[in-house]
């Protein structure tokens, strides 16, 4: 005989999720929670807390002024139909319930410009007292107002404004879950990427402004953040520096050549490329002109201005060449007889009173010399005469040499003139610029 003893009940309360539901009567069909503001009385207005925080800075274009950040929403709000006790269901709090079964604020981002296609969370979290509560991660493509007057030493202030679309402040009233400071500190722990930009502070402000006679409650969140200007410096302020040091070393080449022209020619041409690829950075309109601008069009001006002087300066000299060429080639043919009769005097000069150690050359020469110590001994200054005339020709020649080279002087004086004045020009433009505009940059 076996004696079977039944079971004890035990006295632990197995409670489900269910149970809520249908204690609640909370169906996707019941359209009491879903298709109106959840007020028990319309006076009363629903309370919206939100907070953002910024997880990464995804882009910021400023050829379109677009601002693309990747934040964290949290939404929170008080549904009054919704309540329960937590010692009736076995101390449970909260549940998840799918998001088009309830009723959610109609907020929405004024700058946003692209539908965002990120996956939603397709549930929320209701507490026992009706407290709603919504996350979300959202890329938010917005535009944003940039002032680009300090590219690449800028800052940027970007604004999110979320407001509803239909209720106004009698009916909804939004209110920041966290200050500015928490925001901020919040983001900078969560923050995965800022890419070329660095994330300095995101403030949070409320607004009103009024509609039709109705008030409308905002936030405003604005991020601000700074540009790292290292590869801009690296790939386009430098390089256009060097260029500039090189054209101006360039004053040191001779002008006489054509390699000075060609150099300063492929140094213009250079800037050029750069100046297209800062047309692709730049936005197209800009409340001020950006000072990188002014920085490429100064330089490129006094290139340019470089380029005209040296071909001035290499125009007046080859005519100046060929001016000087023909006149010296006048003024030889005019003394070409002169210069032979000298030359004839100097062979016999000097065929009188050099001496000849080579013993057939010396009997040759013995009648002119014997001639030229008798005139010596007789008191005649023949031989004196003769040298004296030699020298004058000789001085005659010198001058007209001498006269070519300083009137082909006097010809490129104007040329010599232009190229030290503008010298002293470009030194002392780039002197006072470069200072000047990194200073404003800074």
């Amino acid at each position: 005989m076996f004696l079977v003893l039944a079971e004890e009940p035990s006295s632990e309360k197995v409670c489900s999720y269910q149970d809520i539901l249908d204690y609640l009567n909370l169906t996707t069909d019941n359209g009491a929670f879903k298709l109106t503001r959840p007020v028990l009385d319309h006076t009363h207005p629903t309370m919206v807390e939100l907070d953002i925080i910024l997880f990464a800075i995804l882009a910021v274009i400023e050829k379109t002024q677009t601002f693309i950040p990747f934040i964290w929403a949290t939404m929170m709000w008080n549904n009054e139909r919704i309540s329960w006790d937590p010692t009736q269901f076995c101390g449970i709090t909260q549940i998840a319930v799918p998001r088009d079964m309830l009723w959610k604020p109609d907020l929405f981002f004024y700058e946003m410009i692209q539908k965002d296609d990120s996956p939603l969370n397709p549930y929320m979290q209701v507490s026992y007292d009706g407290m709603v509560t919504s996350e979300e991660d959202m890329k938010v493509v917005s535009t944003c107002q940039m002032d680009v007057h300090k590219f690449p030493f800028d800052t940027q202030r970007c604004n999110i404004t979320i407001g509803s679309a239909v209720h106004c402040v009698t009916e909804i009233r939004l209110t920041p879950f966290s200050n500015s400071s928490r925001v901020t500190q919040f983001s900078r722990e969560v923050m995965r990427t800022q890419g070329e930009w660095e994330f300095l502070q995101l403030s949070v402000t409320t607004t009103n402004f009024t509609f039709h006679g109705k008030y409308w409650e905002q936030l405003v969140y604005t991020f601000t953040m700074r540009r790292r200007p290292l590869l801009h410096v690296i790939n386009f302020l430098l390089p256009i520096l060097f260029f500039l040091s090189l054209d101006l070393a360039s004053f040191f080449i001779s002008d006489h050549r054509g390699e000075k022209l060609g150099f300063k020619v492929t140094v213009l041409l250079a800037i050029s490329v750069l100046l297209l690829i800062l047309n692709d950075i730049l936005p197209s309109m800009s409340n001020e002109t950006p000072l990188i601008a002014t920085y490429c069009i100064v330089i490129f001006a006094l290139m340019l201005l470089s380029l005209l002087e040296t071909i001035l300066v290499t125009y007046l000299m080859e005519k100046d060449k060929e001016t000087l060429r023909d006149d010296c080639k006048d003024k030889q043919e005019n003394g070409k007889v002169a210069n032979c009769n000298s030359e004839e005097k100097r062979r016999t000069c000097c065929s009188c009173i050099c001496k000849v150690s080579d013993g057939e050359k010396q009997h040759e020469l013995l009648p002119v010399a014997e001639e030229v110590n008798n005139s010596i001994q007789s008191g005649e200054p023949h031989v004196l005469l003769l040298i004296l005339e030699e020298l004058k020709e000789l001085q005659k020649a010198l001058n007209l040499h001498l006269g070519c080279r300083e009137e082909g002087g006097k010809s490129v004086q104007w040329a010599a003139r232009i190229n030290r004045a503008f010298f002293m020009f470009y030194i002392t433009t780039v002197s006072l610029f470069v200072p000047l505009i990194f200073m404003e940059w800074m």
